[in-house]
């Protein structure tokens, strides 16, 4: 009873963002330069707190958004007349995200702008050697991505956790297993983790959560992620 609770409560979270990623066209602007930031990230020499402070300020402004969209609806539910309260609340909710946004502004500025200026300073070859930080974006590139296309491309088959286009589980299973292949350059390995991979995807398929085409797709997702970041980018 515990496990189902728990995994209920993750899908209406997951549904609540995909909800909104599709109503809203503020919050799929703030969800693609979530991962361009991401992205760009890999080309820069940030510590560990730098980057915990850049995805503290992304993780913000998308929070603030999605309270602000939950806040416009309950208004919305309660009436659909025009009322100077509910104008002040969604007024007020709207300020929530431009404060976060302008947080985020500066906090971009502060850790980008003097490595901008110094472009040709990239230190490029500390970034490949740090399998620890594109292992980190892989993965939310990744968790993006499908989650972007479970949005995009949802048919009303499952639910947004468990089901929809793309297999989620699939998609980092093959991820993982892609990077520790190419950082491991062991075929034992490679073979081991690949087949760990494949488990992930039939016990989807076996459960009826995800067809073979929505676990392929998944893992295609995987894999080509993997090796962009650690291979042409890395």
């Amino acid at each position: 009873m515990m496990r189902k609770s728990l995994i209920d409560s993750f899908n209406y979270a997951v549904n609540g963002i995909i909800s909104a990623l599709k109503t809203e066209k503020n919050m799929r602007i703030h969800y693609l330069l979530a991962i361009i930031v991401v992205i760009l990230s890999l080309f820069f020499d940030f510590s560990r707190t730098e980057l915990l402070i850049l995805i503290f300020a992304i993780s913000l402004v998308i929070v603030a958004e999605l309270f602000n969209t939950a806040i416009e609806k309950v208004v919305d539910l309660i009436t659909d007349k025009y009322h100077p309260l509910a104008k002040l609340a969604k007024d007020i909710s709207a300020g929530a995200v431009l404060i976060a946004a302008i947080n985020s502004i500066v906090v971009g500025y502060l850790l980008f702008f003097d490595r901008l200026s110094s472009y040709a300073d990239f230190l490029l070859i500390k970034i490949t050697n740090s399998s620890t930080h594109l292992t980190f974006v892989a993965l939310i590139v990744v968790i993006l991505l499908t989650v972007g296309l479970k949005a995009l491309f949802y048919k009303g088959k499952g639910t947004h956790f468990q089901g929809g286009v793309v297999s989620g589980h699939s998609s980092v299973a093959f991820c993982i297993a892609t990077i520790v292949s190419l950082l491991a350059k062991n075929t034992l390995v490679t073979t081991l983790t690949f087949a760990l991979a494949i488990l992930v995807g039939e016990s989807r398929i076996e459960g009826k959560i995800h067809t073979f085409i929505e676990v392929f797709f998944g893992a295609i997702i995987g894999i080509l992620v993997g090796i962009i970041i650690f291979k042409v980018i890395g």
